[in-house]
């Protein structure tokens, strides 16, 4: 794992050398060139303004903040690139807070962070246990890429992670959620069933199964693609049939009080026949029939 980042993380006259690493794997996500049907030539960026729609080269695109309807401030790449915020190479944590007090909204981007070199070995490993024993996390500031980040700092299995925080401008207001104040009223005996379903339901996170089927079967659609093969699997989408919640929540705590909470089964135990793939018009058509 190659390091992105190296400084120190700083509290007062405490000073601990680390290194930062991407904690998010971005070599598995699968992504897409856009290519030529004639020839499958790559396509490139086509900078064509939407105004003269004529392709512009790059010495005559200019930056602009849109502040009115087809207004914009001009605002020259070299003038941007004069706003530097100093920087120090540290992470400066100005103070330790409970967990429960940042908001799920604000977390963002994560990274590990690691002891850069064997002096940094023993504070590292002090700041990490005090963070653990106390539940603290460190709010902190630090300029990574050219602008003053946000971050927590806070203990993660052997380790600490820096986790990039948004500022609080950035986050929109719960209460401009259209048709929250229609979603107050309650039924108690409602209330006290979803209750215990939630109740019945409680588990540990080692049993749920967390897997993206998105990308394995769009691994497998690629797969065959590469192979020659023209066989893929089609699944239908399931239509969920519309009851009162009451109803519901009778079947739901009749269903989890007889099913324990498991993994699903895995595909390598049981795999599915491969299906020829067909139009969803199709499937439409033969379910009109059978109705």
């Amino acid at each position: 794992m190659r390091s992105i980042w190296k400084g120190h993380i700083r509290f007062l006259l405490v000073a601990i050398p680390v290194r930062i690493y991407n904690a998010i794997e971005t070599s598995e996500k699968i992504q897409f060139n856009q290519l030529h049907r004639e020839d499958y030539g790559p396509i490139g960026y086509d900078k064509r303004c939407k105004k003269c729609e004529q392709i512009v080269p790059n010495d005559q695109i200019t930056k602009g903040y849109q502040y009115e309807k087809d207004r914009y401030a001009i605002v020259e790449p070299d003038e941007i690139a004069k706003v530097k915020i100093k920087t120090n190479r540290a992470v400066d944590i100005v103070g330790f807070v409970d967990a429960s007090q940042i908001p799920n909204t604000f977390y963002d981007a994560p990274y590990y962070a690691g002891p850069d070199g064997p002096v940094s070995e023993k504070p590292y490993a002090l700041l990490r246990e005090v963070l653990k024993q106390t539940g603290k996390i460190g709010l902190g500031k630090v300029v990574l890429r050219d602008r003053e980040d946000l971050v927590a700092v806070f203990a993660h299995e052997n380790g600490l992670v820096l986790q990039k925080l948004r500022y609080p401008n950035e986050i929109r207001k719960m209460e401009d959620v259209p048709d929250l104040e229609s979603a107050q009223k309650l039924d108690k005996r409602e209330l006290k069933m979803a209750t215990m379903l939630v109740e019945q339901m409680a588990t540990d996170i080692s049993e749920i199964e967390m897997i993206d089927h998105y990308h394995e079967a769009l691994q497998k659609l690629i797969d065959s693609k590469i192979k020659g093969k023209k066989v893929v699997e089609f699944e239908e989408i399931e239509e969920i049939p519309r009851i009162d919640i009451m109803t519901a929540l009778k079947k739901s705590l009749q269903r989890s009080s007889r099913k324990p909470m498991v993994k699903a089964v895995s595909k390598t135990t049981k795999k599915k026949a491969p299906l020829t793939l067909v139009k969803p018009k199709a499937v439409v058509a033969r379910k009109r029939k059978a109705s």
